[in-house]
């Protein structure tokens, strides 16, 4: 089984990794295979509803996103990890989910159906719970199981060093890792004992006007 963190920062290695990079050593621990996905520092576009994921099967874009979603179909897990930028998401990440997540939608794709999601925020003092619940939604209308830890899963300093000073965010983040991990296992015995994923409905759609 295996989990893709993936970092929205644009610094690489900085206060978010840190934070992603103890989930993922307790999913590690706990038997789970990581691999980490940098979203960079080059520009991404917002998406512009131009539906062509629908015809493509990808994003009309050809960038970190189309990247991603070949690589998410594959994946078990995962956890999205962000900096918190005037109280939201960073900018560059909100972009990225927004394309990613409709063109799985509308491509048939099927990269995260019930597949468990997580998020992680880092900021110096305040917004990570606006972030944080902005994010989930991404998870919650795709059907995803969102995974918890004792607290939010948030952490907070300046610097990495800040980070890891900060007790109580890195044990969010160990106890979110091994949660992550126990999900994962549950679910593949569950499949082996021959439990069916649910019955699925046809979608509707209810527009708000008469």
């Amino acid at each position: 089984m295996k989990v893709i963190l993936i970092n929205g920062s644009p610094n690489k290695n900085g206060c978010t990794y840190t934070a992603l990079e103890e989930v993922g050593r307790m999913l590690n621990a706990e038997g789970i295979e990581t691999d980490f996905f940098h979203i960079g520092t080059k520009p991404l576009s917002g998406c512009i509803a131009c539906r062509k994921c629908q015809e493509l099967g990808r994003c009309v874009f050809s960038d970190k996103v189309n990247e991603f979603l070949d690589i998410a179909k594959d994946a078990d897990g995962f956890v999205f990890g962000s900096p918190v930028y005037y109280a939201s998401a960073a900018g560059a990440l909100t972009c990225f989910m927004d394309r990613v997540f409709f063109a799985n939608a509308l491509s048939g794709r099927q990269c995260f159906y019930l597949k468990p999601a997580a998020a992680v925020v880092s900021a110096r003092r305040a917004g990570t719970t606006a972030t944080f619940d902005q994010l989930n939604k991404y998870f919650t209308i795709s059907q995803m199981p969102v995974i918890s830890s004792r607290y939010w899963n948030m952490v907070h300093g300046f610097t990495p060093e800040d980070v890891k000073q900060d007790l109580e965010g890195m044990q969010i983040m160990r106890v979110l890792g091994r949660n992550m991990a126990w999900f994962l296992k549950c679910k593949e015995a569950g499949m082996k004992a021959g439990i069916a994923l649910p019955e699925r409905e046809d979608t509707i759609f209810t527009n708000f006007i008469r």
